[in-house]
């Protein structure tokens, strides 16, 4: 201490004032040091704290700043909040340090990353699944036919390009090595009344959407209906989900539409039921004797669809369905629920656009399989706050996944300065819902959009060889070999 000024050290003497700067990176990291836990709080009900399944084998523990807990919501929020990197949330657990013991933690985010790394993918697979688990009974059937329709689609994505994700899902061969991306595709399962992801199955982009769909068999129940597009239509498939009580609604493209001369019943001109003959090259999916007590014919629905929409690209298109009873379902209803099936697309918009998952960062096969759960977790949990919060009269699809989006992670920086009494006292779980739902959206009648571009792409060729070769030819070491060294 000094005598003149008692209480004072030296080295505060000798410490420089801190700049305008300096002051405002400290004031948005005490901004966004809470946010961490009032995420953990909104969303308890879905992701409850036993979730996070504490293993002794590992190295986390309760005074390390990167705990399971820690570690999950900092993953969490990088994708909530689309743009976060880690370099972000590494700055808010050291405000979170700094505030709650003084201690100061490195910028670096090395740990932050092997934190993520330890991360385990079953309880990050249990967490997806109690996400899934949420939507109530009148939240699960579709107001037109009182059923639980189940969607399916399929969709490419990308990665890092590194020689591992290369090796798990390489890049397509009309593209030169090293100067394509890693490529892969996921088939999902969606409940069409609330968007709820229900399962997932990932390929390589060779991989075709019928394979991966019967590796998620598992995920229909008796009573309900599965829609899809022209590429899930298969005899087999459509008999194997009937022989479990599950009844099909598919385009009608690959196959031949039957004529009114070979139906077995007419309903309408464009409503019949025929009969499909037992495909000859399904031996080498079925054993010898399964093969032959597969039914010779499988009666199906044929319905035929006009469109008069203004910009739509076909003017009619034909439904393949097993729901045979026009009485119970009639055409008009399964036309309509037929293309509710466009949903699916917006879905997969939400996903890939708004939260990024068209394009994932991590650089190991193990990290990409972590992340994209991450990602299903993050949508299923605002799909549930907003399925939650919508008012009577409004249905799933009318809600603003963006708007949702925004709000979480804007009212978690929004309390921050609330203590933990005040808290509980003023409520913010019930006033978030009150804001989400808000979130309609507009009905827009009549839009019609050409598919075209206005806005061109910039002017940038296009890469025909690798970078590290471009790079050394730039820096004009000759041979890009030679660079390397």
């Amino acid at each position: 201490m000094t005598p003149m000024f008692p209480g004072w050290h030296l080295p505060t003497l000798r410490r420089k004032p801190k700049t305008d700067i300096q002051k405002l990176i400290d004031t948005k990291n005490e901004v966004h040091s809470m946010s961490l836990s009032r995420l953990s709080q909104y969303l308890s009900r879905y992701i409850p704290d036993t979730s996070f399944n504490r293993d002794k084998s590992t190295s986390f523990s309760r005074r390390r700043v990167f705990s399971v807990e820690n570690t999950f919501w900092g993953f969490f929020q990088q994708i909530l909040s689309v743009d976060g990197g880690c370099q972000e949330i590494v700055n808010q657990y050291r405000a979170i340090a700094k505030q709650r013991d003084g201690n100061t933690i490195s910028p670096s985010t090395s740990a932050y990353c092997q934190a993520r790394k330890k991360l385990k993918k079953s309880m990050l697979e249990n967490i997806l699944s109690n996400t899934q688990s949420h939507l109530l009974p009148m939240q699960i059937k579709h107001p037109l036919i009182d059923r639980r329709v189940v969607v399916a689609d399929g969709s490419g994505i990308s990665m890092a390009d590194t020689p591992k994700n290369q090796e798990q899902w390489p890049q397509p061969r009309s593209q030169k090595e090293g100067c394509g991306f890693p490529q892969a595709r996921i088939c999902a399962l969606f409940d069409l009344n609330s968007g709820i992801l229900l399962s997932h199955r990932m390929g390589n982009k060779k991989s075709h959407e019928l394979p991966l769909l019967r590796d998620q068999m598992d995920t229909f129940v008796e009573g309900d209906v599965f829609l899809g597009d022209k590429g899930f239509i298969s005899y087999f498939d459509m008999l194997n989900l009937k022989e479990k009580g599950v009844d099909s609604v598919v385009g009608l493209a690959k196959r031949k539409p039957s004529q009114s001369c070979d139906a077995k019943r007419i309903l309408s001109d464009n409503d019949l039921v025929v009969e499909w003959p037992k495909p000859k090259g399904g031996k080498t999916r079925y054993q010898l004797d399964e093969w032959e007590n597969l039914p010779d014919k499988l009666a199906v629905r044929q319905i035929k669809v006009t469109v008069n929409q203004p910009g739509f690209r076909v003017k009619s298109f034909y439904i393949a369905t097993t729901l045979l009873n026009e009485k119970q379902y009639p055409a008009d209803v399964i036309a309509e629920l037929y293309l509710k099936r466009w949903n699916v697309e917006l879905y997969f918009r939400e996903l890939k656009t708004t939260l990024g998952l068209d394009v994932l960062r991590c650089k190991t096969p193990d990290m990409i399989h972590k992340e994209i759960l991450m990602y299903f977790i993050v949508y299923n949990s605002i799909k549930l706050l907003a399925n939650d919060s919508r008012m009577e009269g409004i249905q799933p699809d009318e809600m603003s996944f963006t708007s949702c989006r925004q709000f979480l992670n804007t009212f978690a920086l929004n309390t921050i300065d609330w203590s933990l009494n005040d808290f509980h006292k003023r409520n913010p779980k019930e006033k978030l819902q009150q804001l989400i739902s808000g979130c309609k959206l507009l009905k827009r009648f009549g839009r019609v959009e050409p598919r075209v571009q206005k806005r061109r792409p910039k002017p940038f060729k296009l890469l025909t060889r690798p970078r590290a070769e471009l790079r050394a030819e730039l820096m004009g070491l000759g041979e890009w070999k030679t660079a390397l060294t």
